[in-house]
């Protein structure tokens, strides 16, 4: 499939199970330098978390991990497939959460990323995310510690 555009098989956005766990993880470890743990995940399957999966046909393409806290979310995570990166799934994922947030009354998303991820930077901000401050020393990194810059969308005019 990795010849494959996303534009050519259908994506579908579902909800996270337990089960999907181990292909998660597995996702995340190819995305991430400092990948979160199993029971990151397994600790994020509670009331107030929204945890998104896409899928073609019956392979994982990438997920989102969503806390919600009163009217407000925080995007802790989304990775795609390195092998499906730049094809729209994380856009899809990205609207589809918006979208859900929305219908649960949500006023804004928030969310951080590495100052350094260009590419991600560059989706929330097309899709009408806007910096709103900087986290000094938020994430860890190969020498030391990376910062964050603060994203948010409002879900109210």
């Amino acid at each position: 499939m990795s010849e494959q555009k996303a534009s050519d098989f259908d994506v579908r956005i579902k909800p996270m199970l337990e089960v999907d766990v181990p292909d998660v993880l597995e996702i995340e470890r190819q995305g991430h330098s400092f990948p979160w743990t199993e029971a990151i995940f397994r600790d994020s399957f509670r009331g107030n978390y929204r945890l998104w999966t896409a899928w073609a046909e019956e392979r994982l393409l990438g997920f989102a991990v969503v806390a919600y806290l009163f009217d407000e979310a925080h995007l802790l995570n989304l990775c795609v497939s390195p092998k499906v990166q730049g094809q729209g799934i994380g856009r899809r994922l990205l609207r589809h959460l918006v979208a859900e947030a929305s219908l649960d009354h949500i006023w804004q998303i928030i969310l951080e990323v590495r100052v350094s991820n260009d590419a991600a930077y560059h989706l929330y901000k097309s899709e009408g995310f806007r910096q709103i401050g900087r986290r000094p020393d938020y994430y860890p990194a190969a020498e030391g510690r990376e910062d964050a810059r603060v994203m948010a969308f409002s879900l109210r005019d």
